[in-house]
Formats: C-alpha cells, structure tokens, sequence
C-alpha cells in the first residue's frame, strides 16, 4: 500500500503495460480515453510484444526497450519511420520552440531548463503509441482478473487503515470510499504496479515525436506547471509511457483540473499524500456528476419473453418502470430508491448477467470510458462492502471472438445495409445496435452481443 511521504522515489502508474486493450467481446463502448488517457487500462489489457527492434532503429530511445524502427500501424504519415526519425532529430529545438508557451504559463526560465536540461526522446513510445493489440479477454475472464478474494481484501484492509482520511473524503465530496479504493486497486494495484518513465520526458517525447503532438503539447506544459508549483518533486513524478501518474492515474491536465490538497500542507500530491490521492479522485468524480448516497447499479433478472431491443444506454427508465415489465433484483430485494433512472446493460448477451446501471454508472465511465472497467469498479467495492457475488452465472462456454473475426463480422453487417461504422474490430455502441437488428432480421434473439453464432449466421446470408 501506499505509505507516507516519507517513502522516496515512490510514484505509481497504472497497472503496467501488462494491461491492454480489452475490448470484450460487445461489452466495450470507448467513444473516448479514460480521462484522455491515450494508453488507458482497457486499451493495455494483455498487449502484444513490441516488434524486435531492426537495425538502425534510433538510439537513446527507451527506458529499456528500442524503438523497433518501423512505421507505426495507424498509417498516419507522422507515424512513418522516417517522420519519426525526422522528428527525434528535431527533438532539441522542438522542446527549444515550447519555452514561449511555458513562459505564458508563468514558468520561470530558470526552472524550465532545468527540467528540460538533458531531455532525449523516448521512442519506443511510438510502438505503444501505435500498437493494434489483440483483443481475447471476455467479460467474465476480466472481472476474475480484477476482482479476485486478495484484492477484495486488500481493499477492506486498505478502507480500515486509512478509515479516518476516507471519512473525511466522504463528509467532503460524498463519493463511496469503497469505490476510491476499488479504482485504487484496479489502476495500480494499491499503488504495487507501476511504470518507470518520467512524465517530462514521455510527454515532451510526445510533444514533439508522432501523431498526437498537439494533444501532448499540453500535457507536457502542464507537467511543467506540476514541477514549478513543487506539488510533485521531479524524482517522484513518474508514469507510463503515456504520462499518467499517480496511484489512480491521472494525466497531467486531469491533475490540474481535479487535484486536491486535502492534507493542507499546500501541495497537491497525488503520489505520495494518502488523503490528497483519496480525495482528489473523490473531486474528480464529484465534478463528473457523482450523486451522493446512490448506488452503481443492480443485478437484475429479467422476464421471459423480454423485449431485448431495451437494452440501451439511450433508453433510460425509473426503477419502478423498469418493474413494471417484469425486471427484478437478482438478490429478491427491493430497489431503495424506485424513482432512480437506469439503463439496462447486458454485457454477455441474453446468456449472462443482467444490470441496471444508474447515473455513478455513468461517472466511472467517465473516469474509464470502458463498460467492463465501470462494472469491475462497482462490483469490487461492493465486494469490499461485504456484498455477494453476482447470482447469475456467466455463459464461460462462449468463445471470444478474435480481432480478425470481429473486423470480418463488421465488415459483413456493413454488406447487409446495417451501419457499422469504419469495420475496425472495435465493437462499440453502433456496432452493438447493428449486431440487434441484425439478429432481429434473422429470428435471433436481439441482445446485440458479438457471438460465434452470430458471425456463423451472417457467414451464412
């Protein structure tokens, strides 16, 4: 767990690159990146090996790892090898050309060269920026992953240690302090996983190296406005590849708008101040819209004959509403507030679990715009609090579809009139909706999830 700011040297990121991307299945609906986190915990989830690097890939470019040498796979003709290799020669005067708009910011030159003295590109950034993982991971293999019986009761030990700093969050901003620290343990790991890169030096790489410059232009100027303020000490301001930083992973300009000083000893230090990390995670999704005294959400089981086309965000109802079609808990008790709006999420298709996710729901989703990541969130709090596991089983046997088969299957929708988009593998909302009403055209049950079977049918017309 995270100790006192006495540790040194101690900075967390998030979960490694271990993590990739998860689309699971038609679970996934990404129209953004978590807190514009370009390498976000869902798009990390079991990533591919970097490719070996060639031979003149450049040198002084990673941590650890060598930039490959290649082109990135987006296409974009920033991502060229010779674009890049063009751009890291550049590296010094780019930074050079940054000190007006750092000096706007009131960053003294003094400082600014002394934090960008020796800065070289980190161009093994450029594979992650542009990797196309694979995406294998169901929703029930990545609840499993997360919310395992060590983290659920690290959590509980976690919420006892610091009872005192979580009470106070809660008097504060009204967020639950079981889901803080069930996004504390998801996104570090309790603050065990982490990252080695400094955020200078992967945002100024950014900034000036590959397709997102103008995006990371004002991470890395915030990331100087960070140091000059002294809230983070160079040496404890350490990230992922991408910048985030901090036990629950904030971006340098998430850290601007959301970070606290909640300690009071005029520092907002995410890193190694227990009660400013507790709550400036507690701002964040105070200012998201959280809604103080109210659930994620609520496992429901849904009637025989259900009208499956519901099943959408966009289709908001009251609990009370919800009831009246013949929804019920899935533990037999009552809804406490039956005037609460929710919409019916059904991530593993008419097979699996059933949720009716309220307006916190949402708010995770903003931290993560990933539904598998907001139901993780909310179910290991729950667990934390004491809560059952979920009553219904989840359909293991179904096979989850590989990136090429979901790009196929997209691509076949897309030849039967049904709108999908640019077919990418990615299957997000408009995919989803398209799934239905194919299945719907064909006497399948229209629950919009990516299976075997639907792709076999759609071989098939």
């Amino acid at each position: 767990m995270l100790k006192s700011r006495s540790m040194t040297g101690f900075a967390i990121t998030r979960l490694l690159s271990c993590c990739a991307a998860a689309c699971l299945a038609a679970t996934l609906a990404m129209p953004a990146r978590a807190q514009d986190k370009p390498d976000n915990w869902l798009s990390r989830l079991f990533q591919p090996q970097t490719p070996n690097p060639v031979p003149g890939a450049a040198p002084g470019s990673g941590e650890d790892t060598p930039w490959s040498g290649q082109s990135g796979a987006s296409g974009n003709p920033l991502m060229t090898a010779d674009a890049i290799r063009a751009a890291a020669a550049d590296f010094k005067d780019c930074i050079a050309n940054l000190w007006p708009d750092a000096a706007r910011r009131g960053i003294t030159r003094e400082n600014y060269d002394r934090f960008t003295a020796g800065l070289t590109p980190d161009l093994h950034i450029m594979d992650l920026l542009d990797a196309q993982p694979e995406f294998t991971k169901a929703p029930w293999d990545y609840l499993d992953l997360l919310v395992s019986d060590d983290r659920i009761a690290r959590g509980q030990a976690l919420l006892k240690q610091y009872a005192p700093v979580f009470a106070a969050m809660q008097r504060s901003y009204g967020v639950d302090p079981a889901i803080i620290a069930a996004i504390w343990g998801v996104e570090s790991n309790y603050s065990t996983l982490g990252g080695t890169r400094p955020v200078i030096r992967s945002t100024a790489t950014l900034a000036c190296v590959g397709r997102r410059r103008d995006y990371f232009r004002e991470e890395f100027l915030s990331t100087l406005e960070i140091l000059q303020r002294g809230d983070v000490p160079p040496e404890h301001l350490i990230g992922s590849w991408a910048g985030a930083f901090g036990p629950t992973q904030f971006m340098p300009t998430t850290f601007k708008r959301f970070a606290v000083d909640f300690d009071g000893d005029g520092r907002r230090d995410i890193v190694d101040s227990v009660p400013d990390l507790i709550a400036s995670t507690a701002n964040n999704l105070k200012l998201d819209g959280w809604v103080a005294g109210q659930t994620w959400g609520y496992e429901v089981v849904l009637p025989q004959n259900f009208d499956y086309m519901l099943a959408d965000r966009t289709k908001q109802m009251t609990l009370k509403q919800w009831e009246a079609l013949g929804l019920r808990r899935a533990n037999g008790g009552a809804f406490p507030h039956p005037d609460d709006k929710a919409y019916l999420l059904i991530p593993a298709g008419a097979r699996g679990p059933a949720f009716l996710m309220l307006q916190n729901f949402r708010v995770i989703m903003k931290y993560n715009p990933a539904e598998a990541y907001a139901l993780a969130i909310g179910y290991l709090a729950d667990r934390m609090r004491g809560g059952a596991p979920f009553v219904q089983s989840w359909p293991r046997d179904e096979r989850v579809l590989t990136l090429d088969e979901r790009t196929e299957m997209q691509q076949l929708l897309a030849q039967h009139g049904f709108n999908v988009g640019q077919p990418d593998g990615l299957l997000g909302p408009q995919t989803r909706i398209a799934i239905r009403n194919f299945q719907a055209s064909v006497g399948q049950i229209p629950d919009g999830f990516a299976s075997s079977a639907v792709l076999d049918r759609l071989r098939q017309q």
